[in-house]
């Protein structure tokens, strides 16, 4: 079935064994707390606060470094194609407690010995919720200097944690930050909280280290500050635009219901050679629901593989759902932007953007339709017998396995 999928793609120009060769290459940054509920491994961990929270109580979350290392290795063997693993800085593993602002790079070092095993990037991201310091929903824009003070420690800290990743793994590593900084109610100033925020990001992005790609996330609202969030997508892009080497970071989630980002995408580009993603799905608002197949998922890809910026746009993953099994999501989600990544490289972009130059609507919009049609699953099926991975539903049996004899036993 494979032999014949090639045939039908040559007819369209598409070399589906260079497609194939290509897409296996492109890393996806699979986020390590979907294994565990956003919850880490500090001394002292507490529960999710700071415009965030994840729901569900499905049996078996990964309770120490060494289950969520177990679990992640048999997620991954699931998933065809080359993959990143990206941490939160409360995913440190000491012997003492540690506050945030004291975390060192050796913190850590159980992780970079993981991915040196596994031939895994390590993607890392300050923690700035979920703790004391977080002062009425306030962090980096806080009125106290104490405040901001410890978080600006704790996002230099973990910009040196993210640039050992990149020394001894030979590869970048994306330091991603987001604060759920906002106000419940409407502010009487909103531009003060944004100038400290400013004169913040100044003081942790002062020290140049070399192999970290700075980024900053921007979000409309969350729980407990649904009137104002102080980084906003025009403050951080605003800020990144005007601060070489730092990026602004797009979540799929974090924009108004009938915004997306694949729109985005190509915007950016004009303006920055790299844009970090983290791709989740969200249900009414940001929800971080497992990523579907869905049209907004394929677009994203579409802009990716259609601008040659495979190479430019670092995509991760962002999810956590605690409702069902917590592998099956990595599984799936994973599964799900990399058949949306084939799917993009699997189309005749050239003739497409070729009419589109030559004002040829019509036949634009009848091409792009008969790309649906043709056999990607085929393809797909192909890189799964390669990787050799099942195409069918026999993942989930082992899956299912693995929950019997591994994670039922944690409860």
């Amino acid at each position: 079935m494979y032999s014949e999928a090639r045939e039908v793609y040559a007819k369209y120009g598409i070399d589906t064994e260079k497609v194939l060769e290509t897409v296996a290459k492109v890393p996806v940054s699979i986020n390590c707390w979907q294994g565990d509920d956003v919850i880490g491994f500090e001394k002292n961990a507490r529960a999710l606060s700071g415009g965030i929270q994840t729901t569900g109580d499905y049996p078996g979350r990964a309770r120490t470094p060494q289950e969520l290392m177990d679990d992640f290795t048999f997620a991954s063997s699931l998933i065809p194609g080359a993959k990143r693993l990206n941490l939160h800085a409360s995913y440190l593993v000491t012997d003492k407690p540690k506050d945030r602002n004291e975390i060192e790079p050796e913190d850590y070092r159980v992780w970079i010995d993981y991915a040196k095993e596994h031939g895994l990037g390590l993607d890392f991201n300050p923690t700035c919720f979920s703790h004391p310091m977080v002062v009425n929903n306030l962090t980096l824009s806080s009125p106290h200097r104490e405040v901001r003070d410890f978080w600006v420690e704790h996002c230099r800290r973990s910009r040196r944690v993210a640039a050992a990743f990149a020394r001894e793994l030979g590869t970048y590593s994306v330091c991603n930050l987001w604060i759920p900084d906002g106000f419940k109610d409407t502010p009487a100033d909103r531009l003060t909280p944004r100038l400290r925020l400013r004169d913040c990001l100044d003081e942790i992005f002062s020290e140049k280290l070399d192999g970290v790609v700075d980024s900053v996330e921007s979000k409309v609202f969350g729980i407990g500050v649904e009137s104002f969030t102080v980084g906003s997508n025009e403050f951080y892009l605003g800020y990144a635009s005007s601060h070489k080497g730092v990026y602004q970071l797009l979540d799929s989630g974090h924009y108004h219901p009938t915004e997306v980002i694949s729109e985005k995408i190509s915007a950016l580009l004009c303006t920055f050679d790299r844009i970090p993603l983290h791709v989740t799905r969200s249900v009414r608002w940001d929800s971080d629901h497992v990523v579907r197949l869905d049209d907004e998922l394929k677009e994203i890809a579409k802009e990716i593989v259609r601008n040659d910026a495979l190479d430019k746009v670092l995509v991760g993953l962002d999810f956590f759902d605690a409702s069902i099994n917590r592998i099956v999501a990595w599984v799936v989600g994973t599964r799900n932007m990399k058949k949306a990544l084939l799917m993009a490289m699997l189309e005749d972009n050239a003739s497409m953007k070729a009419d589109q130059e030559n004002e040829n609507y019509t036949r634009l919009f009848a091409y792009s339709e008969q790309m649906k049609n043709l056999p990607w699953q085929e393809v797909w099926n192909e890189w799964l017998r390669r990787e050799g991975l099942e195409s069918g539903t026999g993942w989930f049996d082992e899956v299912m396995k693995y929950e019997k004899e591994v994670l039922l036993k944690r409860n």
